[in-house]
């Protein structure tokens, strides 16, 4: 029997247990990862030459980091593993990857897409200086460079994220001036009966936040961004924001680290064809699948965060699932009990993922009231005012189309971090619901490639 031909994209806690599982199965699964090494962005591993200790890199999730680390460690032998290595394009049964100037396509009979998620940033006046960063910018550096962003750093937005990085870089022994969060503390409470669904994260959450008070560090809830305040010569001065009390504030600093929870990675997906769905408590286009991680084109399976965010822990269980889900379509021995315990892993998760959306909302009203000279778009320049004279001169109300007239998530980036903010003010200005603006459509290739790939073939 010639073996099953099984990708898995992606090495971070979803991809890890995945190869785990089809190893397991006696396969020798393809694991293919932008990353230089494993663990993905949550659990990313420091370089080879640094020392520095699991505690002061991971904190609250050190003993999550080291077992998935061992895991991958256990199996690499016994895998095909392609680090710093992108793929761009799926067409045909196939993925098109690169790793530098070469370029290859792989053929599949199954695709496991743990494709990890990336920062959800809610553009705000002046985040295009020097110095502004998405939280995840700001944990690579951390991590993979042991730098601090700045001298004097504000941690600005909502969600678990804001409080793990800015406690990681307190105990890396950097200067946190304040974590500025968008959500009020009420919203936490009401959504305490969701977050009680694991009792152990959201402790860790209450002990984050302790632990950056005692630290010395200002801790606001409920606040409303106003300003990056900077210039083009020097970069980030401060920020100017409202509090809680309605009060308006400026903190001096010389660097801002942003992010509103996190979006899913689904570029992938979306080229594999894979059916998508509005996801009303986050406000997103997600990839459907069944209760296993089977996308809607058969042979291809969602798992971890590229999914839905759903938390490194049921990243854990849905890569494990996604890939017994598959090895039962490829009619290979799966024991039943275990992908049955798995669902309900997945399922508890997801409470408590609801409960997150509903304690660290999308603040939706700050897209309404982005000023007409704030930039939108980073990547082409475009303001808020440039969409929405768009739409007022075309009546341009679909993604697609505002993007045709305006170059809103033309770039580089093709709107990963101005495309759901985007919707928004779209919405917003047409006064329609943001799910008929619809989804920014993905195209290969889904990152930049060197000029170079292919010159030899």
């Amino acid at each position: 029997m010639v073996e099953p031909r099984i990708i898995i994209v992606g090495a971070g806690p979803a991809g890890t247990r995945a190869a785990e599982a089809c190893v397991a199965a006696g396969l020798r699964p393809t694991v293919i990862d932008e990353g230089r090494r494993d663990g993905g962005q949550i659990y990313r591993r420091q370089p080879d030459h640094f020392t520095r200790p699991y505690e002061k890199l991971y904190g609250t999730e050190t003993e999550r980091a080291r077992e998935v680390h061992s895991a991958f460690d256990a199996i690499k032998d016994r895998i095909d593993y392609r680090p710093e290595t992108l793929v761009w394009n799926i067409a045909d049964r196939h993925v098109w990857t690169a790793n530098g100037a070469s370029q290859e396509a792989l053929p599949f009979d199954a695709l496991l897409l743990c494709t990890g998620a990336t920062d959800r940033l809610m553009p705000v006046k002046g985040w295009h200086f020097a110095g502004a960063y998405s939280l995840g910018g700001s944990q690579v550096a951390l991590k993979s460079q042991a730098v601090s962003i700045g001298h004097r750093v504000v941690f600005m937005g909502s969600g678990p994220l804001l409080y793990l990085v800015a406690s990681q870089y307190v105990e890396a022994g950097a200067q946190v001036a304040a974590v500025l969060d968008t959500s009020p503390f009420s919203a936490r409470v009401k959504a305490m009966p969701d977050l009680m669904a694991v009792p152990s994260v959201l402790w860790n959450g209450v002990k984050l936040t302790r632990a950056l008070k005692r630290a010395g560090v200002l801790v606001q809830h409920g606040i409303v961004p106003l300003e990056i305040v900077g210039d083009a010569e020097t970069g980030v001065s401060g920020i100017r924001y409202r509090d809680g009390g309605g009060k308006e504030r400026q903190i001096a600093c010389d660097a801002v680290a942003m992010g509103y929870h996190l979006r899913p990675e689904t570029q992938l997906a979306d080229l594999a064809r894979c059916a998508f769905a509005f996801d009303v408590g986050t406000r997103q286009w997600l990839p459907e699948r069944d209760g296993d991680g089977r996308a809607s084109i058969a042979g291809v399976y969602l798992a971890g965060d590229g999914a839905k965010i759903l938390g490194a822990r049921s990243a854990e269980a849905s890569g494990k699932l996604a890939a017994l889900a598959a090895l039962t379509d490829l009619g290979l021995p799966v024991d039943k009990g275990v992908m049955i315990s798995l669902r309900g892993e997945v399922a508890t998760y997801a409470k408590f993922a609801r409960g997150l959306a509903k304690a660290f909302p999308w603040p939706v009203d700050q897209a309404a009231a982005l000023p007409d000279d704030a930039i939108l778009c980073r990547c082409e320049g475009v303001t808020a005012g440039d969409l929405r004279s768009v739409m007022r001169e075309t009546g341009a109300k679909e993604a697609n189309r505002a993007k045709a007239f305006s170059r809103v998530g033309m770039g580089r980036c093709q709107g990963r971090y101005c495309g759901l903010a985007a919707a928004e003010v779209i919405a917003a200005e047409a006064g329609i619901p943001v799910e008929q603006v619809g989804r920014l459509r993905g195209q290969a290739p889904v990152k930049p490639l060197t000029i170079a790939i292919g010159e030899d073939e």
